[in-house]
């Protein structure tokens, strides 16, 4: 592949972003520790690596936009995002949001709306997800659906006897996997489970079940019932499939495919370049890019290396649509989310 010029453009030039942590009461220490999101030691369970969203906006934190939201920077640059991501969201918004979890202790259960029914009680995006399990302890488990068919009468009837939890699907989770949540699921991240979630854009929640804890105020957290089961699927589920995983292989770089819905496509890319120039990656016209590195490090720079990102495990890239031409080098893992 020819690069357009050895010069980056500043409007195509890949970025790192810096996240915004939120300390909910059921986050761990790993985040801070490993990832070195926050202060070191710091309880954190959410990082949201790349975000545009009113309740936690990334900066830019490389480049001519540094110190800039994220927001700020594709509110004046709008062809940043993309032909389809226009399609997605007509009014100008980055579609996804993409966060790094750490269930210390296990999140509430929860459910999302879809997008009809956000867009008209919530003015919103609804909330549809995906995990892939950076780490998990042996044994660990995650909330999928209800384990057979319900009505709403038993639900309402077990949120009021706090007999909920028996009735759910409770799944045994492993490092690398992958889960699918779609609106409406009933669902929960279980203690011990390190994750990155790639969403749509919306932080739209309805909180069926905190198991009875107070936050530092001595206060419960409160709860979203009756929304909740206005928009919740009493479907027995099965068992969550993992899907299959065929790698496509090419000099330096082994791909598989992890997911693609309406609003994301994520695809894990295991980058080994030692003994080579790198690889020549460039996005398109019809979607940026936002590289999320889980693991190892290495570097993203122009063709002609005269600018350099290093990169690292936990660090978040931006990538323009239409960019200029760049190069990956390094040992890594990257998540490669494009919309």
């Amino acid at each position: 592949m020819t690069s357009r010029s050895t010069r980056w453009n500043p409007e195509r030039t890949p970025f790192l972003l810096e996240p915004v942590t939120k300390d909910y009461l059921w986050g761990g220490t790993r985040l801070s520790e490993e990832y070195k999101k926050g202060t070191e030691g710091s309880l954190i369970a959410e990082s949201w690596e790349c975000s545009t969203h009113a309740n936690g906006r990334s900066v830019v934190a490389s480049g001519i936009f540094r110190g800039k939201t994220l927001k700020e920077v594709l509110d004046a640059n709008p062809s940043m995002l993309g032909s389809h991501a226009k399609e997605i969201c007509p009014e100008g918004e980055l579609p996804i949001l993409v966060k790094l979890i750490d269930a210390a202790e296990n999140a509430s259960v929860q459910v999302h709306p879809d997008d009809a029914y956000a867009i008209k009680n919530e003015d919103s995006l609804g909330k549809t997800e995906m995990w892939y399990v950076l780490d998990a302890k042996p044994d660990a488990k995650l909330i999928y659906g209800f384990y057979r068919s319900m009505t709403e009468s038993l639900v309402r009837e077990s949120l009021r006897a706090g007999t909920l939890e028996k009735y759910l699907r409770k799944v045994n989770v492993k490092k690398d996997d992958v889960f699918f949540v779609e609106p409406g699921c009933v669902h929960s991240i279980g203690a011990g489970i390190l994750l990155a979630e790639i969403q749509e854009n919306s932080d739209v929640t309805y909180r069926l079940y905190d198991y009875d804890r107070v936050d530092k105020n001595g206060e419960k957290r409160s709860l979203h019932q009756e929304k909740g089961l206005e928009v919740m699927k009493f479907t027995g589920s099965n068992n969550p499939r993992q899907p299959m995983r065929i790698f496509k292989y090419e000099p330096g770089c082994a791909t598989d495919f992890l997911c693609r819905c309406k609003c994301f496509q994520v695809e894990r890319k295991l980058i080994s370049t030692e003994g080579m120039k790198g690889i020549s990656c460039r996005s398109d016209e019809t979607s940026f890019l936002v590289l999320l590195c889980t693991d190892g490090e290495g570097s993203i720079q122009n063709e002609s290396a005269e600018t350099s990102i290093p990169l690292k495990k936990g660090d978040c890239v931006f990538v323009p649509a239409e960019s200029d031409e760049f190069i990956l080098s390094g040992k890594m893992q990257l998540l490669w989310i494009k919309c």
